[in-house]
């Protein structure tokens, strides 16, 4: 037991076994997590909520559970945040919108359900872009987070306020979404790990949805070891998600020590001559290097192409706010969430449609309605064969690109594709502000991963020049999250950046 370290400092298995021994008590390691949270989160600005009695309470009954009830929980003790799109019976969930403000489900998303029976204890909610939509965490009505490793710069987004948590030590697991890199980009940014399953993986029930065939739940760790015990834990069919896939479940952690002699590795150079973002010199080194650690561990380096590539930020940006403007329609204030008052309108403005108008404007953000409005006029009459229809091809042809590289003869097909997380390291807050393109550009590498289904994970792979963390990222056939894990371990064994830590202000 590492006793020598602070319990913030121990893994997911070391901190279980602490509190099933005995050696430790569920009550200290939450209370731990709660004060980090008290001391730095007035500045970084990653929680949205904090159940802090609700959760010393949980951490109570922890302690005071039998020694025979407490093996079979392979989360016994583990302090978790969760993305405030996730919904969590009675407590606070608001997808960091104006529109939801007060908002308590009735009942718990199947992750937290099942996080829940495996003896995690929800300790809060994290901030995130308003309904999962921005790459920044700045389109939050709790306003920005900001990144541990420099509070100028973005943690990323949309799952920002999870990423920055982990990374600042608040939780050893946050639960995050992706709709189109928004776990695996701020994990980047952040210097974490972050899987984005397969979709069909792992349940949405639960999950206020931005885009219903992007939206994947998943976790952020420090480590690859930690994001297979988790995903152990969320993975498999549920009932209440018709998206979720009957798909076996293996042993995440059992294959992680197997070595990767003779795996075949795609690298999609031709990709970044065409990338609209340019690619920083730092994240290209961090690249190559990870490149030569896999051949000296075993694997095989194949040249491959992805000839539509180039039109996955396009499509994604078509298809997914056409769904977002469907989604977000339910939010009127007829049924829950946030009612604008029609006080001091005139007689002939106080309708049903006036109601609806006056909600909608001071209840959604700026970058929400600009998605609503780019969703809707893809979807208009006069527009969708043109836009959507078109956008739901070039999808198809982005995972036709995708199963012949997986799929080809033994000549030419790979077993993962590897790249960059993402064009650069974390920006400058407020630097997008006025181009929200170039913020959309820096999607160009995580984006097909959901317009195709397939799952990614983003490891620590470096650090800049100006000691900003950099992201390697894989992306496997669908449902081999196994292997992408193992892969990604075997790198995180042969290197140090998912050991280092930002130094926090305060």
């Amino acid at each position: 037991m590492p006793t020598s370290k602070p319990v913030l400092d121990w893994n997911i298995i070391e901190i279980r076994d602490g509190v099933r021994s005995g050696d430790i008590s569920a009550v200290e390691v939450c209370q731990a997590s709660l004060d980090r949270i008290a001391t730095y989160d007035p500045i970084y600005n990653a929680m949205t909520a904090v159940f802090r009695d609700e959760a010393l309470e949980q951490a109570a009954a922890i302690d005071r559970l039998a020694q025979s009830d407490r093996s079979d929980r392979p989360l016994l003790g583990i302090p978790i945040t969760i993305k405030d799109v996730i919904c969590s019976r009675g407590q606070i969930t608001t997808a960091a919108s104006r529109i939801l403000k007060d908002f308590r489900p009735p009942y718990d998303a199947t992750v937290v359900t099942r996080l829940k029976q495996a003896g995690a204890i929800i300790i809060g909610k994290t901030n995130c872009d308003e309904f999962a939509m921005g790459s920044s965490t700045e389109h939050s009505a709790y306003g920005p987070t900001k990144n541990p490793w420099d509070t100028e710069r973005s943690p990323g987004g949309s799952s920002g306020g999870a990423a920055a948590a982990v990374a600042a030590q608040f939780a050893p697991v946050s639960i995050g979404t992706d709709t189109g890199g928004s776990i695996r980009q701020p994990a980047a940014f952040c210097g974490v790990v972050g899987l984005k399953p397969t979709y069909g993986r792992v349940s949405r029930y639960g999950l206020l949805a931005f885009a219903s065939s992007f939206d994947q739940i998943g976790p952020l760790t420090n480590s690859v070891e930690d994001a297979a015990l988790i995903l152990q834990v969320l993975a498999g069919v549920d009932p209440a998600d018709a998206t979720s896939v009957a798909q076996p479940v293996p042993d995440y952690n059992a294959v992680l020590k197997s070595d990767i002699r003779g795996t075949r590795i795609g690298v999609p150079r031709a990709m970044f001559e065409h990338a609209d973002a340019s690619i920083d010199k730092d994240v290209l080194r961090a690249y190559d290097s990870a490149l030569n650690i896999f051949t000296a561990a075993g694997a095989e380096l194949v040249d491959i192409t992805l000839p539509h590539a180039a039109h996955a930020v396009p499509t994604y940006y078509l298809v997914a706010p056409a769904e977002a403007s469907s989604n977000l329609a339910r939010y009127d204030g007829v049924r829950y969430g946030l009612r604008a008052s029609l006080d001091g309108a005139a007689d002939t403005e106080k309708d049903l449609a006036a109601m609806y108008d006056r909600t909608r404007n001071s209840g959604f953000g700026t970058e929400v309605k600009r998605r609503i409005m780019l969703g809707t006029y893809a979807l208009s009459a006069g527009y969708y064969d043109a836009y959507y229809g078109k956008a739901q091809q070039v999808r198809s042809l982005i995972r036709l690109d995708y199963d012949n590289v997986f799929a080809g003869d033994k000549s030419t097909a790979v077993d993962v594709v590897v790249m960059p997380t993402t064009p650069t390291a974390a920006f400058k807050l407020g630097e997008h502000e006025e181009d929200p393109l170039t913020m959309y550009l820096g999607d160009i590498f995580t984006v097909s991963a959901n317009l195709t289904g397939l799952p990614a994970l983003s490891v620590p792979a470096g650090l800049t020049t100006e000691q900003l963390p950099i992201g390697l990222q894989l992306i496997g056939r669908a449902f081999n999250e196994d292997f992408l894990l193992r892969l990604a371990h075997v790198y995180e064994q042969a290197t140090p950046w998912h050991d280092a830590r930002p130094t926090l202000k305060g």
